[in-house]
C-alpha cells in the first residue's frame, strides 16, 4: 500500500536499529520465543508487541506494523520508543524517511538514547537461539526453601528470572533493563557504574517512602558484600527499581549504579523476590552451560562443601584448617587467630556434628574462582548446640584446591 515510501523506512530500521530485517528474516518470532515453565508465567507483552512491529516493518506489511504499534501506543502511551517509531511509520505515508526519529522533537541525545534501548532489545532477541536449553555456570545451586533466582546480564543489558524444575534452574522470564551511566565494574562511590558479583535483595522499599525516580518501590542488595570490601570497593545504595511515573522505559545506560526495570516489570518480579535470600547475579556476560556440564560442576562443588564438613566432624582441626586461606579475614579473626582457635576448642570436644541445610552455592561472575555459599548450619557437641545461618566465600588458590576466605552468619 505505501511500498515506495515504506522501502525508505525499512532502510531506516536496518541502519538505524541493528540490522532488523537481517536478523527477523533468520526465524519466525515465535520459534525464538523461551516459553515460561509452570504456572507462574511472567510476560513482557509491550516489548513483544513492539518486536512483532519491528518484523511486519522489515517484511513490508506497514499496516500490520501500524495496527501493533497503535494498540502498543495507546495501551503504553509513555513507552517512548514505541511513540518514536509510530510517528516515523505514519510520516513515511507522505515522505521518505532519512533517519530515525524524522518527526520527533526530541533532542539528538534522547534519539541516540531511544535508537541504543531499540538495538539493547534486539540485540538480546538475536542472543535466544544460543542460550535456549542452557544454564548460566554461576547458578550452581538455589536453596530448597526458596526457588528463584535473578540473573543480570549487564553487556546486553537484560534481567533472568530462573525457578527450580526438577532440580535444574529453569528459564522463566526476563526482562530489559537500563544499568549505570558509565557502564559496569563499580570502584567508588559516585562513579556511575553497576558492580559485578553475587548478591541478595534485602527488604523492599515501599515507594510512599521514596522520590518518584524511584518507581513503584526498590529492592536493595547487599553491595558492597565481602568479596567488594576485601578488593577495596566503596559507595552503597545500589538498588532493583523501577521508574518514575511518567516513564516507561530508560535507555540501556542512564542509572547511578541501579538496575531499573519498568514498573510493570518490578510488580511482576516481586512475588518472586524474598528478602535476605534471592539471588541476584550481576555479570559483565553471562556465561551459558549445558545441562550436563552444569550437573558435573554442581557435583564437584557439592563435594568440596561436604567435605568440609566431615573434616569438621572429625575434630582433626588441621583437617578442618586446610580448608581455609591463608588470607581468612573473618568478622573478628584472621587466618592465626581462627587457627588457634579452632585447634583449642575442637580437642576439647568429645564430638561434634554438622548439618547444613537450604544450601545455595553460586559462582562468581567475571571472576575466576569465587564461590559464595549460604546455609543453615545445625552445630551439635557434648558442650553446646546451635544454628545459624552461615554464608562463606570460597576462592580457588594457586593449588587448585578450593579455600574459604571468608565466613560470617546471615541476619
Amino acid at each position: 500500500m505505501f511500498k515506495t515510501k515504506s522501502k525508505s523506512l525499512i532502510c531506516w530500521c536496518l541502519s538505524g536499529i541493528c540490522l532488523v530485517a537481517s536478523y527477523i528474516h533468520t526465524a519466525e518470532a515465535g520459534d525464538l520465543m523461551l516459553e515460561a515453565s509452570g504456572p507462574n508465567q511472567l510476560k513482557v507483552d509491550p516489548e513483544e508487541r513492539l518486536i512483532t512491529a519491528l518484523e511486519d516493518i522489515s517484511r513490508n506489511r506497514i499496516d500490520n506494523a501500524l495496527a501493533n504499534l497503535e494498540v502498543l501506543v495507546k495501551t503504553n502511551p509513555r513507552f517512548r520508543l514505541a511513540q518514536l517509531i509510530y510517528a516515523d511509520l505514519l510520516y513515511s505515508r507522505s515522505r521518505a524517511l532519512t533517519d530515525f526519529g524524522n518527526l520527533s522533537s526530541a533532542s539528538y541525545t534522547e534519539i541516540s538514547a531511544l535508537r541504543e534501548e531499540a538495538a539493547a532489545r534486539l540485540r538480546y532477541r538475536r542472543s535466544m537461539p544460543g542460550i535456549a536449553g542452557k544454564i548460566p555456570r554461576s547458578l550452581v545451586q538455589l536453596e530448597r526453601a526458596h526457588d528463584y533466582a535473578i540473573v543480570v546480564d549487564l553487556s546486553l543489558p537484560r534481567l533472568y528470572v530462573f525457578e527450580m524444575d526438577r532440580d535444574i534452574p529453569r528459564l522463566a522470564a526476563d526482562f530489559y533493563v537500563s544499568i549505570g551511566k558509565n557502564g559496569i565494574g563499580k570502584f567508588t562511590e559516585g562513579d556511575k557504574k553497576t558492580p559485578v558479583g553475587v548478591y541478595f535483595a534485602m527488604e523492599f522499599i515501599d515507594p510512599k517512602d521514596l522520590p518518584d525516580l524511584y518507581g513503584n518501590g526498590a529492592f536493595p542488595i547487599n553491595y558492597p558484600n565481602a568479596w567488594d570490601r576485601r578488593n577495596g570497593l566503596s559507595g552503597d545504595g545500589i538498588w532493583l527499581h523501577g521508574t518514575p511515573s511518567g516513564t516507561y522505559s530508560r535507555p540501556p545506560r542512564d542509572s547511578d549504579g541501579c538496575v531499573i526495570v519498568s514498573n510493570e516489570d518490578l510488580a511482576r518480579l516481586a512475588p518472586y523476590i524474598k528478602s535476605g535470600s534471592t539471588p541476584v547475579i550481576l555479570a559483565g556476560a553471562v556465561e551459558w552451560i549445558a545441562p550436563r556440564e552444569w550437573q558435573a560442576q554442581q557435583e564437584t562443588l557439592r563435594g568440596q562443601i561436604e567435605q568440609w564438613r566431615k573434616d569438621w566432624e572429625s575434630r582433626n582441626a588441621e583437617k578442618y584448617l586446610s580448608h581455609y586461606s591463608r588470607d581468612y579475614l573473618g568478622p573478628e579473626m584472621d587466618y592465626e587467630e581462627w587457627a588457634r582457635y579452632k585447634r583449642k576448642v575442637n580437642t576439647d570436644k568429645q564430638f561434634i556434628r554438622v548439618s547444613l541445610n537450604d544450601t545455595s552455592i553460586f559462582l562468581y561472575p567475571d571472576a575466576a574462582g569465587i564461590m559464595v555459599v549460604t546455609f543453615d548450619q545445625d552445630y551439635s557437641s557434648d558442650k553446646v548446640k546451635r544454628r545459624l545461618r552461615k554464608r562463606q566465600y570460597w576462592q580457588l588458590e594457586k593449588d587448585g584446591k578450593w579455600r574459604i576466605f571468608y565466613e560470617g552468619s546471615v541476619s
